[in-house]
């Protein structure tokens, strides 16, 4: 029996929705997509809660069409620049448990790690707390701590956060076009979902999925995410820059960019220098990131690049240059009734893979062990127990 998935992805720009379909022995396909212009955003946040809904209603209903199939539920994607991470650590004492670590002492730790940054959390939303080390008696553990022994278990996670309103307004847009929220996961997270690869994650890799007003950005390492992060530049920076340079209106810069034939006889080379400049300008903002966080040039699973601005010709060589990492694009699965599903709707199958794996509860990719157990969603209270 066919099961379908959706999910949604509100950009700044655009709402992108795709439907998906399993079916046993089949695994998972695109059987729609749809999209509209995003109206009533700023930023990847919402400021008009009625237009946003006006727009995930066109966008799913375009992907209804496609799929055959009426959308009831969705997984969602949560970004724009109130996206942050935050860290702490939190400890939980294993006397209650005799001295062997039990997944309700994992439980208590994380949220002790919670506890103590709570002051730091007002107006904010936890939409993940994911256990990146663990420690028992002081001694680093490598992989799982569950049923080592000990007195004391220690747990660094990450907090993946958001604006409390701006998550509030993304439910009510998504609900106020009839759709129920099976769930919600960091817009970068779910792109890794259909991005990258096991042994990328394993070795060290950076996900850069670089939106219009927006580069959300995802480090994973021994196939865990270790950053989180979302930066206030984008794709429409080009096109602006663009609009500038050569004194043109603003859709014919982004036809430019994008190397369509237009009016403008500008040589092509003063263009390039143009989206070049710029693009090494956000990959200069991701290769400070990961300085911050002793990560660069250090992730020999390099940059997988997704979004809208991974269309633009010149980006995995700018990407390689600045960063000196290795560069590619990461593209998402098609099917022959998916209209152009490419790198741009990563965020949106990412999540209908997240779909499947919250029923088989086995998630695809590996590092779904952290998502497995300590992923958070309110609609569900669904919560993994497992780094």
């Amino acid at each position: 029996m066919k099961r379908y998935y959706t999910g949604i992805d509100i950009g700044t720009y655009h709402v992108k929705v795709v439907i998906a379909e399993a079916a046993p022995g089949q695994g998972l396909r695109i059987a729609g997509t749809g999209s509209a212009i995003s109206k009533g955003m700023r930023h990847g946040y919402i400021v008009s809660v009625k237009e946003a809904t006006r727009s995930i209603i066109e966008a799913v209903h375009g992907a209804e069409q496609v799929a055959g199939t009426k959308v009831k539920s969705a997984y969602l994607a949560i970004g724009g620049i109130g996206l942050d991470e935050m860290r702490s650590t939190g400890e939980a004492p294993l006397t209650t448990s005799g001295g062997t670590v039990t997944v309700r002492d994992i439980e208590r730790a994380v949220g002790d790690s919670e506890k103590r940054i709570s002051a730091q959390l007002t107006n904010r939303k936890v939409i993940h707390s994911l256990p990146i080390q663990y420690r028992v008696d002081g001694v680093k553990i490598s992989g799982r701590a569950l049923g080592m022994h000990g007195s004391k278990l220690a747990v660094d996670t990450l907090l993946v956060t958001t604006l409390e309103q701006h998550y509030s307004d993304l439910i009510e847009a998504v609900e106020g076009a009839g759709i129920e929220v099976e769930g919600e996961m960091a817009s970068p997270l779910a792109a890794s979902l259909v991005s990258l690869t096991k042994e990328q994650k394993m070795k060290g890799v950076v996900l850069a999925n670089i939106g219009a007003e927006t580069v959300a950005i995802a480090v994973f390492e021994n196939d865990a995410p270790i950053s989180v992060k979302v930066f206030p530049t984008g794709s429409a920076d080009i096109t602006n820059d663009i609009a500038l340079s050569l004194r043109v209106p603003l859709a014919e810069a982004e036809q430019v960019k994008r190397g369509a034939i237009t009016k403008t006889d500008t040589p092509r080379k003063r263009v390039d220098d143009v989206v070049d400049a710029r693009l090494k300008d956000i990959f200069g903002i991701i290769d400070a990131h990961l300085r911050a966080i002793d990560r660069h040039r250090i992730l020999p699973g390099g940059i997988v690049i997704t979004g809208g601005g991974s269309s633009i010709t010149s980006v995995r060589d700018i990407a390689k240059a600045t960063l000196r990492l290795p560069s590619q694009l990461g593209n998402a699965p098609t099917s022959a009734r998916a209209i152009s599903a490419d790198a741009t709707w990563a965020v949106a199958f990412g999540l209908c893979r997240w779909g499947v794996s919250v029923d088989q509860k086995d998630m695809v990719g590996g590092w779904g062990e952290v998502f497995d157990r300590f992923f958070q969603t309110t609609a569900r209270g669904f919560r993994s127990l497992l780094p």
